[in-house]
């Protein structure tokens, strides 16, 4: 017996209801991330070829961004604090999403088999990490906030102690979400079988497998959207505001230039993840088209995340200082090892 034959399926009468009698709801023994494995062959391979070396430099990307924050004493400042916990959210983030999503473009059609455990560990994951990330955004706001707005407070204020707090209370935020939202999903009988239209186990398409009343995951899933996207997006944007206001208030020329390069680096990032998350999740069942969510989830998977280290280092001129310090040291060490007895 195939995997596909092996699965229940059965058409949904409405939205958010099942008219199946109760006895039939039976939970899969493995789901199917279904990907694009039905797509022809030339095309999943072009897919990867194309993929691959974006994922490879979003990873370097982000990693070289840690490595600078963590070695260089210059970046020792709670900007980059945040930066460098931002970019190992980011590392982790692809590392649980873009591997398997590869894998899937070279395997036979059909779609690759996880285990139920393994779907909920990657979605618990996927919104642990995002979460945590649209909190961090939230986090280096109002660290621009205090440094630009009120300056002669902010060396007390922005300590390193409240930086870990910040940070520890980010990931603690983003990890109470995901097991909320993922157990919540779980708890719930699947009736339709385990075929997941998507390169993931996202929460739209494992929910909409599922039997019984869905009226209450899907309400949490949305007030979830509203906590933790679209209240932090309007917090982010009063501060950048009062922030620019400032600049254009105070200071010299030199001053307000990279005041301003920093505020809009940062403020790039933010609307392209808030606006990304927020057009996917915001949004009820009824009115999503999986297809179109598979597609789209391409960009946010592959392209977006490798903006935010050319956002954050090709016209960051601290990045860019780190960097050749970090290079000039080694290379002066080599030479001198070269040199020596």
């Amino acid at each position: 017996m195939t995997i596909l034959s092996s699965l229940h399926t059965c058409p949904p009468p409405g939205p958010n209801m099942s008219y199946w009698s109760e006895s039939n709801w039976t939970a899969p023994q493995e789901f199917v991330i279904l990907g694009f494995s039905g797509w022809p062959q030339w095309l999943r391979v072009l897919l990867f070829a194309l993929l691959l070396p974006l994922y490879l430099a979003t990873l370097a990307g982000n990693l070289l961004i840690l490595g600078l924050a963590i070695v260089d004493p210059a970046l020792h400042t709670p900007m980059y604090f945040f930066l460098g916990a931002l970019s190992a959210v980011e590392a982790a983030y692809t590392l649980v999403l873009t591997p398997r999503m590869l894998a899937g473009f070279l395997l036979p059609p059909g779609g690759q088999a996880v285990a139920p455990s393994t779907c909920a560990a990657q979605m618990g994951l996927f919104v642990a990490l995002g979460g945590s990330e649209c909190l961090l955004l939230a986090a280096m706001a109002l660290d621009r906030y205090l440094a630009i707005c009120r300056p002669l407070y902010y060396p007390q204020l922005m300590t390193t102690g409240l930086c870990w707090c910040l940070l520890a209370s980010c990931c603690a935020g983003g990890s109470l979400l995901a097991l909320g939202l993922t157990t919540a999903i779980f708890q719930l009988p699947f009736c339709r079988g385990g075929l997941v239209n998507h390169v993931f186990c996202d929460l739209p398409a494992v929910l909409v497998l599922a039997c019984g009343n869905r009226d209450l995951q899907e309400h949490v899933l949305l007030v979830a959207c509203l906590l933790l996207l679209v209240l932090p997006l309007a917090l982010i944007l009063l501060s950048y505001t009062r922030v620019l206001v400032v600049i254009l208030g105070v200071g010299g020329a030199a001053g307000r230039r990279k005041a301003f390069h920093t505020v809009a680096s940062h403020l790039t990032v933010a609307v392209l993840h808030y606006g990304c998350a927020t057009a996917m999740y915001a949004r009820p069942l009824s009115s999503r088209s999986l297809e179109e969510d598979k597609l789209v989830s391409l960009i946010y998977i592959n392209l977006t995340p490798l903006l935010y280290p050319a956002i954050y280092t090709l016209r960051n001129r601290d990045m860019q200082g780190a960097l050749q310090r970090v290079v000039g040291h080694g290379t002066l060490g080599t030479a001198g090892q070269a040199d020596g007895p």
